[in-house]
């Protein structure tokens, strides 16, 4: 008996089938500045549409982490595609960046229409929220690696701004305001405490809660950094709020960001996880956002008018500390 990539585990033409019926949503995330790929695996973007004078790239690289695991049994694929585009575009509107492409990787053990439509589809969905093409993607059938169900998803993104224009902390100083701006829950990092602090009826219960995509910040960011001199953003991610603050000095060794725990309300989520592990305050701010997805610095004067820019893209936004002279 011959055999065939498809005895081996690996479904080409199903891949390719599926893909082929996507295409229309993910074309709806791209613009005129996205040429023609003329079917080859490499995708075409034009740089013009942007009229920088000198345009720096800013490229980032992520996952979703172990929030797989518990989004695999609510078969929430949706939102975990939205993750994948969050926590990338995150990272490159820090540097006042707007994300110009995307890409995906996904690694499955056997390709199905609920998984690969509901990941493209929600990919799609977290490329549009960011203003971001969608150019293309790799999609990994592995079944000698991954058990039937079992899957990974990466994404990769690349941004622009003029030089001049780049946040990178460099303008920070003693008096500025530190604002935070609400997250939609847990985002994606931390999952491993939470399935160890919950048992699997609990997480089921919560399954709602804890699956909620990580919010973007693409455009309000944009919005206010038009209109305002941003001083230095950071996106709280890997490492909680207490190991991403300090970056907002990180170019300013001299200063430190002076917060204000209770300046904001944490999502009783967090409390609810704090609870389930006896964790301490410490652990908690070092593994989570702890109701803050992004923290950024400015002029005092600016603060409240930012502020209510957030709240007109229905973010809310508080002064959560101050930018002070001192190291640590």
């Amino acid at each position: 008996m011959s055999v065939t990539y498809r005895k081996a585990g690996v479904n080409i033409e199903a891949t390719d089938r599926w893909l082929a019926r996507l295409k229309p949503v993910i074309r709806a995330t791209q613009g005129p500045e996205v040429l023609p790929d003329r079917g080859q695996f490499a995708s075409l973007v034009r740089l013009s549409h942007l009229r920088l004078r000198d345009p720096v790239l800013v490229s980032s690289t992520d996952g979703v982490g172990t929030k797989l695991t518990l989004a695999t049994s609510a078969e929430d694929y949706v939102g975990i595609g939205i993750d994948a585009v969050a926590m990338n575009v995150n990272d490159v509107i820090v540097y006042g960046a707007r994300p110009l492409f995307f890409l995906d990787y996904v690694a499955v053990g056997r390709v199905t229409p609920a998984l690969l439509g509901g990941l493209v589809r929600g990919i799609a969905k977290g490329c549009k929220a960011s203003g971001c093409a969608l150019v293309g993607g790799e999609t990994a059938e592995m079944p000698g690696v991954y058990k039937n169900g079992d899957y990974d998803v990466a994404g990769f993104c690349v941004g622009a701004v003029e030089r001049r224009r780049v946040i990178d902390g460099a303008k920070v100083r003693a008096g500025d305001a530190v604002i935070g701006l609400a997250s939609s829950g847990v985002h994606a990092n931390g999952f491993s405490l939470v399935r160890k602090v919950f048992s699997s009826t609990e997480l089921k219960r919560l399954k709602r809660t804890l699956l909620q995509p990580t919010r973007i910040y693409v455009k309000p960011i944009l919005a206010a950094a038009a209109r305002f001199p941003l001083t230095a953003i950071t996106h709280i991610t890997g490492g909680g709020l207490s190991r991403r603050l300090p970056s907002l000095t990180a170019r300013r060794r001299h200063l430190t960001v002076r917060w204000v725990p209770g300046a904001w309300p944490v999502p009783p989520i967090f409390r609810r996880i704090q609870q389930a592990g006896s964790l301490s305050c410490d652990e908690m701010e070092a593994t989570f956002n702890m109701g803050l997805g992004m923290v950024l610095a400015c002029r005092p004067q600016a603060a409240r008018s930012i502020i209510q820019t957030m709240q007109r893209w229905r973010i809310p936004a508080w002064v959560v500390g101050t930018i002070m002279e001192g190291e640590g």
